[in-house]
């Protein structure tokens, strides 16, 4: 008896080296693996396909006629006998392809001449080259139409419709293997049980379990693939909507505390304030301070672009928490951002952050700061004043989540910049609160994939601050194409002393420290979001040319284009006490050039910069550019932003450069890096998405899926939270929750 969890060995009939690559390489273990592995493509096998711009390197498959068939003799320079090679030429619905077939004898290449004589039709797999001028096809595979019986992969075209599947592969594993074996195991599955209750099906207009993997793997028509996607989309999107359902419930279950104020510490900050908050962060503020008086945590996620005034509402919260009688912790990415974030809160407070001390007002707090550089003996009395609940607010880096950092009464959790956090390390602080789940308030400028995947799926609610406040200035992005225009990094330099000549500030972001390193030796200098290697550029020239690093960028602009300036460098291996003097400096106009990696991607603020060079600009993912590009233009003055790159044009690093700068609208750029990345997984478990873990679900273009299978998950689970109506659909909820994917909703 076969069914989905029989071994995938039961269906196929290869030989032990392909076995094991599409097990070990395609991570396809049981018939249910198999038929989860849906076709990312179809091509038409009654007509020729379509082929626009080819790309060298690229892998093809294609729907194709002979056109022409030549046999050649030649003599081997190697053994200096005489060889055969047939030379065909491949019409398709673009530019012809030549494929060449050696052969050590005249039998083996006349066969080969009579398998593709000219008009005969299959379909072709190999890797687009060029050679003499000519589009090439490299190691071609293929599957020759009307010759029943000759091939072993013709078996795979034996109950194939007009449309032939074609599927993520991994070397040594064909489409038309992957499309055989599926085409068994569905005939051969004794079992094949819908999860889906047949009240929801019929409710949903959704075909039935079979029908659906038939059509996905198999379809006659692309309406087919439709309706199947449909079908397989909404059971990804219920079960997740399900597990994210009973967490949310589970959560609120539990309980938190409100918190309502009660002390005079927001009313005095406001009265302090010099100008009137923004009509957004009144709004914002509001939103938030009505989740926190409910008896359920709050997890709320706070969208604003870079300057919108995110730390101001909260600190807000956090002063609602302490005048409830609690305490906040606001915890940041990096060692730089935590000491700015202390520096500004104490600044904004004033005397409001000087309890206990002299001149200190009487409503007042105190503001904590804890990192990993401090020493025992400067962490001692700030611990002790937490674990007393004498500080109301800390702020700090992954040093707040160590065992010995004790607080009376954590009341609310504030997460800078979300995607440079991993899940337990949020969890960890969470778990601080004494058993009662502190209320958890997220934020970020440009959401990465995952935040916009959860947004989507209703996990966050969310706040967004769509407004600027007064002396925010308007910044110009520009693509610097230096693989078009390589006599344009003269200006770049001659741009910047423009600017330094004005009184002005300069930000040179690299994307390594040191030129002799394969990645950067502080996860404080990462591309937080930078492309995978898949999506990078295949240029060869480009993979062998070294990346700008701040260590050889000084010295370069300090000896050459720049000299005479204030040029310093700043990155994660220097010294704590080292980078903050650097930031002061900065801050204070002693320095006009700052040469530095990511470390001052979110949060530096320094009014008088107004131009931001990024190096090597394709090395950073879309959320980083943004918030880079957002350091600039934050004291009335307009910014600048060079997006400097060796991408070649129309390349996908082309692209995501493109998009920023294009548009400076964070939600825009957020949908464009999932249309460019593909979604992370919507659970946590990968951040940036090697392989997602929506085989079929995709949060853009099935929004409506999402919101239809969100109101059938809460039907369902109103009706019968352990969802004993439906055990099947129950055990993929439990399997889910199971998976150390599910940490993310656990803890959130």
């Amino acid at each position: 008896m076969i069914t989905l969890d029989s071994p995938v060995e039961t269906v196929l009939g290869e030989a032990g080296a392909k076995r094991k690559r599409i097990v070990e390489g395609l991570g396809i273990r049981t018939v249910g693996d198999l038929l989860a592995h849906h076709p990312r493509r179809y091509v038409r096998t009654g007509e020729l396909t379509e082929l626009d711009a080819l790309t060298e390197g690229e892998v093809l498959t294609v729907v194709g006629k002979v056109a022409e068939s030549r046999e050649r003799k030649y003599t081997d320079r190697r053994t200096g006998r005489p060889a055969f090679r047939l030379e065909v030429t491949l019409a398709t619905g673009g530019p012809d392809l030549r494929m060449t077939f050696f052969a050590k004898s005249g039998g083996v290449a006349a066969y080969q001449a009579r398998r593709l004589p000219p008009g005969r039709r299959g379909i072709f797999q190999g890797k687009a080259s060029r050679f003499n001028g000519q589009w090439q096809l490299t190691n071609p595979q293929m599957v020759l139409m009307g010759t029943p019986g000759e091939d072993a992969a013709q078996l795979a075209l034996e109950n194939l419709g007009d449309l032939y599947p074609i599927y993520p592969l991994t070397k040594g594993v064909e489409s038309w293997d992957l499309q055989r074996a599926v085409a068994f195991a569905l005939t051969v599955l004794d079992d094949l049980p819908d999860p889906l209750p047949a009240d929801v099906r019929e409710q949903q207009g959704l075909v039935d379990l079979r029908q659906a993997l038939a059509w996905i793997h198999a379809p006659d028509d692309f309406a087919q693939v439709t309706r199947a996607r449909k079908r397989l989309a909404f059971d990804e999107a219920l079960v997740t909507q399900l597990v994210l359902g009973r967490r949310r419930r589970a959560a609120a279950a539990q309980g938190a505390r409100p918190r309502t104020g009660g002390g005079g510490l927001l009313a005095a900050f406001d009265a302090r304030l010099p100008f009137t908050l923004t009509a957004g962060q009144v709004r914002v503020g509001e939103e938030i301070f009505a989740d926190l008086a409910r008896d359920r945590p709050m997890n709320r996620l706070l969208q604003g672009e870079v300057g919108s005034g995110k730390t101001l509402v909260a600190l807000r919260a956090m002063l609602r928490v302490v005048d409830s009688g609690g305490q906040a912790a606001l915890l940041a990415p990096t060692e730089v951002l935590a000491q700015q974030h202390h520096r500004s809160l104490v600044a904004m407070l004033g005397d409001l952050a000087a309890g206990g001390m002299l001149g200190g007002a009487d409503e007042a707090t105190r503001v904590e700061l804890l990192t990993g550089s401090m020493t025992r003996t400067q962490r001692t009395e700030p611990l002790l004043r937490l674990a007393s609940g004498e500080s109301g607010i800390v702020v700090g880096t992954h040093a707040l989540l160590q065992d010995t950092v004790q607080l009376a009464d954590l009341g609310l959790v504030v997460v800078d910049e979300q995607h440079r956090f991993g899940v337990e390390q949020r969890a960890a602080l969470a778990d601080k609160a004494d058993g009662v789940p502190p209320h958890v308030l997220v934020m970020t400028a440009t959401p990465i994939p995952r935040t916009v995947a959860m947004t989507v799926f209703g996990d966050l609610e969310t706040s967004v601050l769509d407004e600027l406040p007064a002396g925010r200035a308007p910044i110009q992005s520009t693509v610097v194409p230096l693989a078009e225009a390589p006599h344009w990094a003269e200006r770049i330099w001659a741009r910047a002393r423009e600017e330094v000549g004005k009184g002005h500030q300069v930000y040179v972001v690299c994307p390594r420290i040191s030129g002799d390193e394969d990645e950067p030796a502080d996860p404080a200098d990462a591309p937080a979001d930078a492309p995978t290697r898949a999506e990078e550029p295949a240029d060869q020239e480009a993979a062998k040319r070294p990346l700008a690093a701040v260590e050889e960028v000084v010295a370069e602009l300090a000896g050459g284009p720049l000299a005479g300036l204030r040029v310093r460098p700043l990155h994660g291996r220097m010294a704590a006490d080292e980078k903050d003097a650097t930031m002061r400096a900065f801050a204070a106009g002693e320095v006009d050039v700052l040469v530095s990696t990511t470390v001052i991607e979110v949060g530096v603020d320094v009014a008088n910069a107004t131009t931001m060079i990024l190096l090597d600009a394709d090395r950073f993912g879309i959320s980083q550019l943004h918030q880079l590009r957002g350091r600039v233009g934050r004291g009335g003055l307009p910014g600048l932003c060079l997006l400097v790159t060796h991408a070649e044009a129309l390349s996908p690093a082309r692209e995501r450069l493109d998009a920023v700068a294009s548009t400076s609208d964070g939600f825009e750029l957020s949908r464009v890096d999932l249309e460019l990345r593909r979604e992370g997984d919507v659970l946590g478990a990968s951040q940036s998405g090697l392989r997602s873990s929506l085989q079929t679900l995709r949060v853009l273009r099935d929004e409506e899926t999402i919101v239809a299978a969100r109101e059938v998950a809460t039907s369902l689970l109103d009706a019968s939270p352990d969802l004993a109506a439906a055990p099947l659909l129950a055990e993929r909820v439990t399997d889910l929750e199971r998976t150390a994917a599910a940490a993310f909703v656990d803890r959130s």
